[in-house]
């Protein structure tokens, strides 16, 4: 007989749960296009059986997705127990879009799938496939609870149906049997365990690992010191920045990978770089139409920094520290601009900001999980930023799910109680993917914001070209 198992969340991942409020949806997600020729059954449709029985393979490799929440007495802490009761066919699901099939109708059916909360009896994520797309193509639409995985963990997770072998086919496993739950009694004495040596744990942790590319320096009296002021500095209001409602509009732009790697490069940045300054460049444009003076505007926005080892990329829960960074809109000049970006972003990651927050995250830990809930609602509703916007590395090759071609990938980032857009990025094959998650209400003119993302990319590849770029 199956020994009783449970995995404890960690406070962030606990902190992501209870941000959600009925509007503030904590989950992640993407639309995905691809080749549908491959995928096609005999009746001209996705051949769903074949998918399920794919996915059904690959589920061994992925044992959080066959978990559900259950809480322990007392404490009140979440822990991921097997699912008795799981059942792939409520996972993964077959829809399609209704003639012609074109990318605004898509959109419209993301923006619904991401703004439904999911059932917490349930394991925390789903698929829906989506027949009907113009030009021979399918969607797919994934969406996983944000307590599951950050961003490169999402990844990871999302790869259950793609990788880069088109003829890989897994041997079907045999049947799986759910672990139970432990009794009552073992969830309290464990959760009591935990709290006891939570303290000493924290005082030996290791040195911050970190996932990025950059060097991240270790947490300093200047890291706290930054983090600290970013909690007491108060960003300017905009018409981004009000109380959301439930429902969400999606949309996207698929920009070239190497020519915004190029632009971070003749700016002495990064990748990360060039988006904020192309991303400064839009929202310039965007507030500036709405009627904002953008020239004395005090604008800040998260930036997530994967706290990771290599090793660790695809565990799952999260592990993610933040960089605030004020994003210069008053200036007029798309060079000065990334100069600006780059500088600040530079000065940044030597403070150690990134590690004393990630160390800030594990001192949560010590506190009752009933208090975690109003500390983390009440600094999502801070002023400390106007927006998210986050860069995750994805597949630098094409990826197949049963042959047939993933053609585009754009992420979805969610939304805090006071902040109506949230912008995310994936590369992946050549291209570099923005997906724009926007509260319904707030922003109907989201297409003119992707647009102005655009502009501000031949803005600024157009500048770097011109003579006396090199000034």
């Amino acid at each position: 007989m199956a020994q009783p198992h449970s995995e404890r969340l960690s406070a962030m991942d606990l902190s992501l749960l209870a941000m959600e409020d009925g509007r503030a949806h904590m989950h992640i997600g993407s639309v995905s296009l691809y080749d549908a020729g491959p995928l096609r059954a005999t009746h001209g449709g996705i051949d769903i059986e074949r998918v399920l029985t794919f996915a059904e393979a690959q589920l061994p490799k992925f044992p959080r997705l066959r978990q559900r929440l259950a809480w322990v007495p007392v404490f009140g802490q979440p822990v991921w127990v097997d699912d008795e009761h799981f059942n792939l066919r409520f996972h993964l699901r077959h829809t399609a879009l209704p003639p012609p099939g074109d990318l605004r109708a898509l959109k419209r059916l993301a923006g619904r799938v991401f703004s439904q909360e999911f059932d917490r009896a349930k394991p925390l994520w789903g698929y829906w496939f989506v027949d009907g797309v113009a030009d021979d193509r399918i969607a797919v639409i994934s969406k996983l609870h944000h307590c599951m995985a950050d961003g490169l963990a999402g990844v990871a997770l999302g790869n259950l149906l793609v990788g880069p072998d088109p003829d890989y086919r897994p041997e079907l496993a045999g049947e799986w049997a759910p672990r139970p739950a432990p009794p009552a009694s073992r969830l309290v004495l464990d959760e009591l365990r935990h709290r006891v040596t939570a303290p000493w744990r924290l005082l030996h942790a290791g040195p911050v690992a970190t996932g990025e590319r950059t060097p991240v320096r270790a947490p300093s009296i200047g890291g706290i010191s930054a983090l600290l002021s970013n909690a007491v500095h108060h960003v300017s209001p905009t018409p981004l920045n009000v109380d959301i409602g439930p429902h969400r509009r999606f949309d996207w732009v698929r920009l070239p990978f190497g020519e915004v790697r190029r632009i971070g490069s003749d700016g002495g940045g990064t990748v990360n770089d060039a988006v904020l300054a192309i991303a400064t460049g839009a929202l310039r444009a965007y507030l500036h139409r709405r009627g904002e003076a953008v020239e004395a505007l005090e604008f800040r926005v998260v930036v997530p920094v994967s706290m990771r080892t290599d090793a660790g990329r695809s565990a799952p829960g999260n592990r993610v520290s933040e960089m605030i960074v004020r994003l210069p809109l008053g200036e007029p000049d798309p060079r000065a601009r990334l100069r600006i970006v780059t500088e600040r972003t530079r000065g940044l990651k030597a403070s150690g900001q990134a590690a004393a927050g990630d160390r800030l995250s594990q001192a949560v830990e010590l506190l009752p999980a009933p208090l975690v809930g109003p500390i983390f609602r009440r600094a999502a509703r801070s002023s400390a930023a106007n927006l998210i916007v986050t860069n995750v590395p994805g597949p630098r090759v094409p990826v197949f799910l049963l042959g047939a071609r993933q053609l585009e990938t754009y992420p979805m980032v969610p939304l805090l109680a006071n902040q109506a857009l949230g912008i995310a990025l994936l590369s992946y094959d050549g291209g570099l993917f923005w997906g724009f998650n926007a509260d319904w209400d707030a922003i109907e003119d989201l297409h003119d914001l992707v647009e102005d993302v655009e502009a501000a990319f031949a803005e600024l590849r157009s500048t770097l070209d011109s003579p006396g770029s090199g000034e």
